[in-house]
């Protein structure tokens, strides 16, 4: 492949999309800067040279390369094929690209610098108009582990092996800290994974210790983590409610704010004007009766905990019926922030 064929490509794949197509001149103009920058001897491209190597491009039809086809009719009454509005298909167009960068701005649980490498390799499917139209805003997450942590969790889960790890938490500092033993030491903690599973934008680990239920921890207030090599992880099977095994999908949908603990089945009557909230957290499994004309009952089956704020969240619209203690535990609970808002400040 020739130098000339080689630099168009190259001009066509930094230059153009389908909102960006260039003429025959532009593409002149742009190699002569391509050749300055390079400090190539040869400055003075041929215009006819160019021309040559975009049919080319046309009789080779590898490339995914876009253009314009028009007659015009020459001086002897001849009728030829101009070829104009030259553009290099993108695997992804802006709005996708705007998407998945404003994906990766706005999580939660990607580190920055993490993040600034994928925009970064994102950008080079768009053109340069829109690679300067796309800024990253000065941020940097404190996590830089996030990424190891996976690889070593999700090794550990291929090879049936426990891992080991400190936690961390925030403190009024704004920083993570890991958490500390009795004797002030960084508290190590050893558990069984079994998946690793994004909800509500982060990032956590479903595990279990070497006895109890289910445990769920954030990824990236993981420090530290390692494989133990000569320590199988504990049968889900051995755990209550898993006896056949997890239905990944299911324990989702019970477990909307990444609750430990035991699943139950709840009812509770909600006003129909938040009926989509109810799916948008539940799912469609959720089973709707009495249903009246501004209210409906529901039933679901989902973590208790989880449940307790999700009511609390939806307060003036929800009313838990049962289980009972559910109940009482929301009622205290709402009677605790009753008791401490009646008091003048």
């Amino acid at each position: 492949m020739n130098t000339y064929l080689i630099d168009i490509l190259r001009i066509l794949e930094e230059h153009s999309d389908e909102n960006n197509r260039l003429s025959q001149q532009e593409i002149h103009r742009l190699m002569q800067e391509n050749y300055e920058l390079m400090q190539r001897k040869d400055t003075n491209i041929d215009r006819k040279a160019i021309k040559r190597n975009l049919d080319k491009l046309i009789e080779l039809d590898y490339y995914d390369i876009n253009y314009k086809e028009s007659t015009r009719t020459n001086k002897n009454g001849k009728e030829t094929s101009v070829f104009t509005e030259w553009y290099m298909n993108k695997d992804f167009t802006d709005a996708e690209l705007h998407l998945l960068i404003d994906g990766l701005l706005f999580s939660k649980y990607i580190p920055y610098n993490l993040c600034k490498k994928i925009v970064k390799k994102l950008k080079k499917q768009a053109s340069k108009s829109f690679r300067q139209k796309s800024i990253l805003p000065e941020d940097d997450p404190e996590n830089k582990e996030l990424l190891f942590t996976i690889e070593i969790i999700n090794d550990a889960i291929k090879a049936g092996k426990r891992v080991s790890f400190h936690f961390s938490a925030y403190g009024t500092d704004k920083k993570k800290h890991i958490i500390l033993d009795d004797d002030c030491r960084p508290h190590i903690y050893e558990v069984s994974p079994y998946e690793v599973v994004v909800a509500n934008g982060r990032y956590y680990l479903l595990c279990s210790h070497n006895e109890g239920g289910l445990f769920n921890y954030r990824l990236d207030y993981i420090r530290n983590a390692g494989i133990i090599e000569n320590q199988n992880i504990r049968p889900i099977r051995e755990i209550k409610g898993y006896e056949h095994g997890m239905d990944l999908a299911k324990y989702m949908k019970e477990h909307i704010y990444m609750y430990g603990g035991e699943s139950k089945r709840v009812s509770f009557r909600a006003d129909k004007s938040i009926i989509g909230h109810i799916i948008d957290w539940f799912g469609k499994d959720v089973a709707f009766t009495k249903i009246e004309e501004d209210s409906v009952e529901a039933f679901v089956t989902v973590n208790e905990n989880a449940m307790l704020y999700w009511a609390l969240q939806y307060g003036e619209s929800v009313e838990i019926l049962a289980p009972a203690a559910l109940r009482i535990r929301v009622r205290e609970t709402v009677k605790k922030m009753w008791e401490r808002y009646s008091l003048e400040t």
